[in-house]
């Protein structure tokens, strides 16, 4: 694992992060649980629950795909609950968008509806960085 000065861990410099990020957005929610499981089960400090609930969407959403809304409903539940504490962003993940999103799936999963899952997407901030380190490139 990667650590900065303080000690904590950069997500951001993470490949297994990156990783099961990529499985997410390709919706391979199983194997992005397993991903990031990996790296959650060693980890300590405040990226531990962050990463338990980007578990819980990929396993919410997981369950949706195996038609199991009940299981869907719970994980979202506690992915949610989870995430309240990363909001408006955290590790240059827009927290605030995943969790309105997810607020909207499950609305929309407990009204019997099978809703597309929220996209993990990053932050403005990450967003402006990327951007300019891309402007930097090109120059």
């Amino acid at each position: 694992m990667v650590q900065n000065t303080t000690g904590q861990v950069s997500l951001s410099q993470e490949p297994l992060y990156h990783r099961g990020v990529e499985l997410y957005r390709a919706g391979e929610f199983f194997a992005c649980h397993e991903v990031l499981e990996e790296l959650w089960t060693p980890m300590r400090g405040p990226h531990r629950l962050f990463l338990q609930a980007l578990i819980h969407f990929a396993v919410a959403f997981y369950h949706q795909q195996q038609h199991n809304p009940r299981g869907a409903v719970k994980q979202l539940t506690k992915a949610l609950r989870k995430l309240q504490g990363y909001l408006p962003a955290y590790e240059g993940v827009d927290t605030a968008t995943l969790y309105r999103e997810g607020q909207d799936c499950l609305e929309r999963i407990l009204a019997g509806d099978k809703p597309a899952p929220p996209r993990i997407r990053e932050s403005a901030e990450m967003q402006g960085a990327i951007d300019s380190f891309l402007g930097h490139r090109r120059e």
